[in-house]
């Protein structure tokens, strides 16, 4: 069933409405009264409080599509399936249901309300360790829903564990959904085929980790279902790149009619410039701007990759020219429309800030690569023209030369 992004998120909330859980506020990207983190990295992050036993004034049964960052994967942008900025469905039980009705919503949702092929999906399941057992309740549940033993395999905490989300906090194993988006579907689930694609999880949330590093008992048991929205979309197109689904194609489209290049031969360049400007967006609409330390240093991080990709294209000043299109699949956010002239004057200023600096920064960079750089150089590169360290790290591993971070932190 080939869905859109409106269509997916209303499908997603009416029927989760239908099953009496109330919708709730998509909240800001920067955390309220969390230090531990600088962004909303999941649905369940401005939740913690509630997650943890104090009473939500929706209820036990809540759904909504949260907006999120993720800071760990700046550097995977540029392959088929890494966003910094995406919107993520999720519903919670409160201490209300538990395994059962958690997995059979979920099931419900993506058979019936979305039209998917049981012979197509796979699902995981957490395998047991030193803090939980196995998870053979999980199983049961989803082989009586029909889903045959060789679907089902039993993964670590790596890959079948969620949380915390900070230092301490409610965690649990998880059971995760897979998609095959290839043609003949094999008889056996393997979670290292790439064409088995998660498209959503029910974390089983009945533990805690303290201060002290031990996991413990909740108080409650709670459940929380994420599914990523572009991923989602993509599969359900029978794509394997998300960047050719409408959540990118117009910033894609853009970026060739300015540049005068093709998408095929500049994926990498192309995919990077298109993520880093929308996540850049977001960030700016909720109030942070460019800075040296923390939400800042990350806004400026992702705004002068993406103007140094756009040199790699023969783009200077560019950076605005890809606002109208994020603007436009996004028109059902109140608050771009609301912030919209703020947005454009933060990213023009940046991005002309750093073209000031970058060609003589480049230049100096190329003549510190023959010997390596050192903690001095790097610094320099930091401090006199703007080089975020991370961008310090990319050009040289672009150029195959060390640099000394540990002499760069000192």
């Amino acid at each position: 069933m080939k869905v859109d992004r409106k269509q997916l998120i209303k499908k997603y909330i009416d029927f989760f409405k239908s099953k009496e859980h109330k919708e709730i506020v998509n909240s800001s990207l920067v955390p309220e009264n969390d230090p531990t983190v600088l962004f909303t990295t999941a649905g369940m992050h401005p939740l913690v409080p509630y997650l943890l036993g104090k009473k939500h004034p929706s209820g036990k049964r809540l759904v909504n599509v949260q907006r999120c960052i993720r800071t760990q994967d700046i550097d995977e942008v540029g392959d088929s399936c890494h966003h910094t900025f995406f919107e993520m469905l999720g519903n919670w039980s409160l201490g209300d249901y538990w395994k059962e009705d958690a997995i059979k919503f979920s099931f419900e949702f993506l058979t019936k309300v979305l039209g998917i092929e049981v012979n197509r999906l796979g699902v995981s399941c957490f395998k047991g360790d030193k803090d939980a057992p196995k998870d053979v309740e999980s199983e049961k549940i989803w082989l009586d829903l029909g889903i045959p033993k060789e679907r089902i395999a039993f993964l670590g905490k790596k890959d079948n564990w969620w949380g915390p989300a900070g230092e301490s906090g409610p965690c649990g194993p998880d059971t995760e959904m897979f998609y095959y988006i290839g043609k003949k579907v094999p008889r056996k689930f393997d979670s290292d085929d790439e064409k088995w694609v998660e498209i959503g999880n029910d974390v089983l949330m009945q533990y805690v980790k303290n201060e002290n590093g031990m996991v413990v008992e909740a108080s409650q048991k709670n459940v929380d279902f994420g599914g990523g929205v572009e991923r989602m979309v993509m599969t359900l197109s029978g794509l394997n790149d998300s960047y050719l689904t409408p959540h990118f194609l117009p910033i894609i489209k853009e970026i060739e009619e300015v540049s005068e290049k093709k998408y095929d031969k500049y994926k990498r360049e192309m995919r990077i410039i298109a993520d880093h400007i929308k996540a850049s967006v977001f960030i700016i609409m909720d109030g942070v701007v460019p800075g040296n330390s923390e939400q800042g240093y990350v806004l400026r991080r992702l705004i002068r990759r993406a103007v140094r990709y756009g040199r790699k294209l023969g783009l200077e000043s560019f950076v605005v020219k890809m606002v109208d299109p994020v603007f436009d699949i996004y028109d059902d956010y109140d608050l771009l429309k609301k912030n919209r002239e703020e947005i454009v004057r933060v990213l023009e200023g940046e991005e002309k800030k750093f073209l000031e600096t970058l060609e003589k920064g480049i230049r100096v960079f190329d003549k510190l690569k023959g010997k390596g750089v050192s903690g001095r150089d790097a610094f320099l590169l930091y401090q006199s023209y703007g080089f975020p360290i991370e961008m310090i790290l990319e050009l040289a591993k672009e150029r195959n030369v060390s640099v000394d971070v540990k002499g760069f932190e000192k």
